[in-house]
């Protein structure tokens, strides 16, 4: 029986989450739930599952984290904010089952040095896909990662004609239901480029051996191709409760959580090289996870401001990655080593520097 405290219990995450729990009663107890603001959701499922431990706000649910005794933590929180979570999970022992990807990220080396071998087990689809396909070698085995990518609601879209695209488009996902943020991430491939720096932090793969292919279909979540010629990819109808019931038990599989592949049908699967000019936020994030230190997190709440500033109608689509990429040239990064403190002055200098910005341009 795994004990597992759910971090965002009532986003998309953390519902799927209970659904899977729900089926497998005698393999899962959910003894915590947390949530950013949705209490009253909250309260119906500790009632429904006889949950004890509740907690408010990110804060809280730290403390939970570090107070109750469970195997995992499912951290569905979104941002950065779900840092000390993360940082909470690993410091108690706890396997990490990780869809904020943002802590992570802004995180680098205080998640990464903390975790012991294993100890993080990711849930996003393409992370959740690799770590699948790795099991097929070893680690000097591998040659190159490949994240596969819808493509987004632009996809063959060229720059200039991305330049009124308004925020209703940039919600028009073809494949996922996400929230505000991680959907206009998707349309402009800032979604991709993180994932490419939790690749590279979660799997010790250089970033020039991390390569992204469009995979409008979304059938295989990602691929690994190994020194041989070898290419293994995981494959399966796009349904998040698959890679949650992993993070849940790694490695074991949990039956019947999604539907397979029907093969006696045919299939049509295309892929297709990124376009860099027209989505260059691969490219940057590949810069950023590069120079390490702060940037990333300079980088990620930039873009949370940009995104907000443009479902306000203060500035438009292009000028997303464009207000992004002009923060993080401007950033420097304070001396000596990493820690909570400096990655929160990086986030909240580049939310400042990115809101002038913004405001300068007079829209």
């Amino acid at each position: 029986m795994r004990r597992v405290i759910i971090l965002g219990s009532t986003g998309s995450i953390g519902t799927q989450a209970l659904d899977v729990i729900a089926a497998n009663p005698d393999r899962f107890q959910v003894v915590g739930l947390a949530v950013g603001a949705n209490r009253d959701e909250m309260e119906r499922q500790a009632a429904r599952f006889g949950v004890s431990e509740t907690a408010v706000g990110h804060r809280d649910a730290e403390a939970l984290v570090r107070a109750v005794d469970a195997d995992v933590v499912l951290n569905g929180i979104t941002g950065s904010v779900g840092l000390g979570p993360t940082l909470a999970s690993l410091e108690t022992g706890k396997t990490l089952a990780l869809a904020n990807k943002e802590s992570l990220i802004v995180g680098g080396e205080l998640v990464t040095t903390l975790a012991k071998p294993g100890q993080i087990v990711p849930v996003d689809s393409e992370h959740s896909a690799l770590a699948q396909c790795l099991t097929s070698g070893t680690h000097a085995e591998v040659r190159r990662l490949v994240l596969t990518a819808s493509g987004g609601p632009f996809r063959g879209r060229t720059r200039a004609s991305l330049r009124d695209v308004t925020p209703r488009e940039a919600l028009a996902h073809p494949t996922w239901d996400m929230g505000l943020v991680v959907t206009t991430n998707s349309s402009t491939l800032v979604n991709k480029g993180l994932e490419v720096i939790e690749a590279h932090l979660l799997f010790d793969i250089p970033f020039d051996r991390i390569d992204v292919t469009v995979h409008p279909q979304s059938i295989v979540h990602s691929m690994v191709e190994f020194v041989d010629g070898s290419t293994i990819a995981q494959a399966s109808p796009p349904d998040m409760r698959l890679p949650i019931s992993l993070g849940l038990d790694w490695p074991y599989r949990v039956a019947h959580v999604g539907v397979p592949l029907d093969w006696t049908v045919a299939h049509t699967w295309t892929f297709e090289p990124l376009d860099d000019e027209a989505f260059p936020a691969v490219r940057l994030a590949k810069q950023v996870g590069t120079a390490g230190a702060t940037y990333p997190a300079v980088f990620n709440a930039a873009n949370e401001e940009a995104v907000t500033a443009f479902h306000a109608g203060a500035i438009g689509y292009l000028d997303i990655l464009e207000t992004v990429a002009a923060v993080v040239a401007e950033h420097t990064p304070a001396t000596g080593a990493m820690s909570r403190e400096s990655v929160f002055e990086a986030e909240e200098w580049a939310r400042t520097v990115a809101r002038k910005r913004i405001g300068d341009s007079g829209a």
